[in-house]
């Protein structure tokens, strides 16, 4: 049995731009506790985004992370002896995390020169609905309302 909920840290607002999401971003984007690299390359990157959507920078970043972001997910259930895919709505909490998440996998899977590059083209993706991180969460999606019909064994 668990002993108690573990406590949720609170994340200090980033530097630049005063956003919690974009500190959580950085912290995610951080690779060996080098984060003044991580913040470099994402501070360059929301600049570029800025310039390309014409518009002010973590407002597109947040956009962009809202538009890939899931709303349902399948978790897996088992009943009598059978697994079902059972349709359940997600945690703000969790889907931020989420679409950060997918995201950065997406954009370090791009053929590009730096990190900053591709970070860059992957949020201008997320931020006009296009690209591989709004896709995932499409595919997430499908798969929820496919199984709509196990939805009366959620946990």
């Amino acid at each position: 049995m668990r002993r108690r909920a573990a406590k949720k840290r609170e994340v200090l607002a980033d530097a630049k731009y005063g956003s919690e999401l974009v500190s959580k971003f950085i912290n995610q984007l951080m690779y060996s506790g080098k984060k003044s690299i991580a913040e470099k390359i994402m501070y360059d990157a929301l600049e570029e985004l800025a310039r390309l959507t014409k518009s002010e920078a973590v407002v597109a970043f947040e956009e962009a992370v809202n538009n890939v972001r899931p709303q349902l997910e399948v978790r897996s259930r088992r009943v009598g002896g059978a697994t079902y895919q059972v349709p359940v709505e997600v945690r703000s909490s969790r889907s931020f995390a989420l679409g950060i998440k997918w995201i950065l996998t997406y954009s370090r899977g791009r053929h590009g020169k730096t990190m900053t590059e591709k970070l860059t083209a992957e949020l201008n993706d997320a931020f006009n609905k296009r690209g591989a991180s709004v896709k995932k969460r499409e595919d997430v999606r499908k798969m929820a309302e496919s199984n709509r019909a196990f939805a009366h064994y959620k946990m």
